[in-house]
């Protein structure tokens, strides 16, 4: 998006500069006439096709180049779109520019080329469009209407979809066709229940295409049956080689948009290919959500433990104040009367309470507070969350590049080979692995005697040990998911061509292959910031170094500025042109100009609601998610607008990238509407800070955050250069 907004903040007046030559067209042409070709002529420069109607030119390209050609700009009205002249003034640009306009015969070699790029543009119409425009003006032809140029580009993804999906459809195997198949129907009643009182069966596929509760033992167990029942159709390895992400993830948005009965009504080929995209996709999605689970449900027990037993000690521990007095009495009334009894000479001096505290303050803070929490840990991972253990290691498939990370997978394989064996240790004569799993703090925990003196590992603080140092190895990428997306193999992230063309890689992200002169290069520039903060700091008096915690940086707290007087006039201007103004009308204000819901497209193959239609409840379904108001009340206020059909358009229309494109084309065109005389031509902003708000998971801009330790929206504060 910030490549996007930057492209349009910048140049904006040079696109409609008129150079000599264009000037020398221009001839003894005046008023209207004069100004409407000038205006055709830099558009078709611009955009290598004329526009269809005076409103397609935007209304400061007609100002910028009526003040080049001398005529007011408010002549453009004036211009005769309908007239010979117009025509005239296309034809004699085109021969000055070197274009022609384009034949049938050049629409089918653009068909043909189209066939070959579609797979490379993830068959995205947008993407296609925009390929076939660029493929014209290169070979000087003028493309023909943007209705016609549509259905070429859409006639070119129906063929290419009709020959990929029948040509997966011929890789597919019986079994696996069943299978799929099976997905959009119920299970058979006998089967799946066991009495008459229990509701008919759903299809699998609902289940499949539900999303994941909070992370507990019974998120894990559903969401291992799901990636069994994925696993169960049995795709064929390498089905989607070569495959475009985008490409299977638009196939994924489809089967979860559609209600059962439109997939089911699909020819063979289509039905079996949206199923089996939706199977991939989802499975490797899954299997994210597992590790995820088991990250977060690892962290979980730990937390949970830590703050339980600092609740007791807190609790019960009274901190006794003054130690270095109280063991100055204790020492002068114990060299008073060396041979006397405690409880006469010691007690009286500093009282047998106060002792009590100390010895339990000490204590609680040593070996002992440690043991206590591995006890904790212990029972609770024993009573609650071992069953889950079993559950990750049937479903997950866990890998490794680094062999110094292998005793983790070993731990693992150990494990799961004893697990449905019940025992308290592991027999003596097994080799556990235990370098790299078990840490120095929990070897006294996992290793004790038995009654023969012979030293055995205890398996349930065992397994706890390599769940820890698993988590610990998937955050970090050194083991990953084998079926996975985003704990995929590392190497896996690389091109597949990056050994080839690693110097034309490397070129791009502007580093050296050299790791010494890279090292060297990210040294040098901190020693340059460090030397620069050292400098300054002595001389700048809001900042001052504490002498706690290390060092730690005090910077002084500001004094508040005051509001400036424009800012004081425009708020009122504000309130009293827009007093009742709500954000719903503003959102709709936003569309009306810019159109950013035209950007959200279905993720099915047609549209049947009129745009009109569409565009209201597009605008109501964003307002639900965005405020988290929800979409079942946003209807509850409307008499012609059901729940049902926001969540139709919710499920079809709004997804992630494309809610990414209406974000950007609302950034762009505020900057294009900010006033030159303020901002200047073009904008430089960074990120100044950012804050986790709390927001439902039906939000498509919801995150997980590690910092935050939760789901949410990240807002970033941008602060311009020079403006702040």
């Amino acid at each position: 998006m910030s490549e996007r907004v930057a492209r349009s903040a910048g140049g904006v007046e040079d696109r409609w500069t008129l150079r000599a030559a264009d000037r020398a067209l221009l001839g003894n042409k005046t008023g209207a006439t004069r100004l409407g070709f000038a205006v055709l002529l830099k558009l078709f420069q611009t955009e290598g096709r004329f526009p269809r109607r005076p409103a397609d030119v935007p209304a400061a390209a007609v100002e910028a180049i009526a003040g080049q050609v001398g005529v007011a700009a408010a002549a453009w009205q004036g211009y005769d779109w309908h007239g010979r002249a117009i025509e005239y003034h296309r034809a004699q640009i085109r021969a000055a520019l070197g274009f022609r306009e384009a034949t049938l015969d050049d629409a089918e070699a653009l068909g043909r080329w189209l066939d070959g790029q579609a797979l490379a543009l993830e068959r995205r119409p947008d993407r296609l469009l925009a390929a076939a425009r660029e493929r014209f003006r290169s070979q000087h032809l003028e493309p023909p209407s943007p209705e016609r140029l549509e259905r070429l580009v859409r006639s070119v993804l129906r063929r290419h979809e009709d020959a990929f999906c029948a040509a997966l459809l011929a890789r597919l195997p019986s079994e696996t066709i069943a299978g799929l198949d099976a997905l959009l129907r119920p299970p058979d009643p006998g089967e799946a229940r066991g009495n008459d009182d229990e509701p008919d069966p759903a299809p699998p596929l609902l289940a499949l295409r539900s999303g994941t509760g909070q992370a507990s033992l019974q998120s894990v167990g559903e969401e291992a049956a799901k990636l069994t029942r994925i696993r169960s159709v049995n795709l064929p390895a390498g089905l989607f080689d070569g495959v475009p992400s985008r490409m299977l993830l638009a196939y994924r948005r489809r089967v979860g948009a559609e209600e059962l009965h439109e997939l089911r009504r699909h020819p063979d080929p289509i039905r079996l290919t949206l199923l089996a995209a939706f199977c991939h996709v989802r499975g490797r999605e899954i299997a994210d959500t597992l590790t995820e689970l088991l990250i977060t449900t690892v962290h979980r027990i730990g937390a949970k433990a830590e703050k339980r037993v600092e609740g007791e000690l807190i609790t019960d521990l009274k901190r006794v104040a003054g130690k270095p007095a109280l063991l100055f009495k204790l020492a002068a009334a114990s060299l008073s009367k060396p041979d006397g009894a405690v409880r006469d000479v010691v007690f009286p001096a500093v009282g047998e309470q106060t002792l009590r505290d100390l010895v339990a303050e000490g204590e609680n803070a040593g070996p002992i507070y440690r043991r206590h929490l591995q006890t904790v840990i212990h029972n609770s991972y024993r009573s609650h969350y071992r069953r889950m253990l079993p559950l990750v290691l049937d479903a997950l498939s866990f890998q490794s590049n680094n062999q110094a990370h292998r005793p983790v997978l070993d731990a693992l394989a150990f494990i799961a080979r004893h697990a449905a064996r019940k025992m308290r240790c592991y027999p003596p004569e097994e080799a556990v692995p235990l370098d790299g799993v078990v840490p120095a703090a929990w070897r006294n925990a996992v290793l004790e005697e038995d009654v023969r003196g012979r030293t055995r590992v205890n398996r349930t603080a065992y397994e706890i040990c390599a769940l820890q140092a698993l988590r610990e190895q998937l955050r970090c990428k050194e083991v990953w998911v084998e079926g996975a997306d985003r704990y995929r193999d590392p190497d896996q992230d690389l091109p597949a061509d990056f050994d080839m063309r690693r110097g034309e890689y490397y070129a791009a992200l502007k580093v050296p292959q050299d790791a010494k002169a890279f090292i060297g290069r990210v040294q040098a520039e901190m020693t340059g910031a460090l030397t620069a903060l050292d400098a300054g700091l002595a001389a700048n008096r809001y900042v001052r170094i504490l002498k706690r915690g290390g060092g730690r940086i005090a910077v002084t707290r500001l004094e508040r500025q005051p509001e400036p007087v424009g800012l004081i006039a425009l708020k009122a201007e504000i309130a009293r042109r827009w007093s009742m103004t709500g954000l719903l009308d503003m959102l709709k204000e936003a569309d009306l100009r810019i159109g950013f819901t035209d950007l959200l497209r279905t993720v099915t193959d047609h549209e049947n609601l009129p745009r009109s239609v569409l565009q209201q409840r597009l605008l109501l379904c964003l307002n639900g998610m965005g405020t988290n108001t929800g979409l079942k009340r946003i209807a509850s206020g409307q008499q012609d607008v059901t729940y049902k059909d926001l969540l139709y358009v919710r499920r079809r229309f709004i997804n992630r990238d494309g809610l990414r494109e209406a974000i950007a084309a609302v950034v762009n065109a505020t900057l294009r509407a900010r006033h030159p005389g303020i901002w200047g031509e073009g904008t430089t902003a960074c990120a100044a800070d950012s804050k986790q708000f709390g927001a439902w998971d039906q939000n498509l801009m919801t995150e997980w955050h590690s910092r935050y330790g939760g789901r949410g929206v990240m807002i970033y504060w941008h602060v311009e250069r020079r403006s702040t």
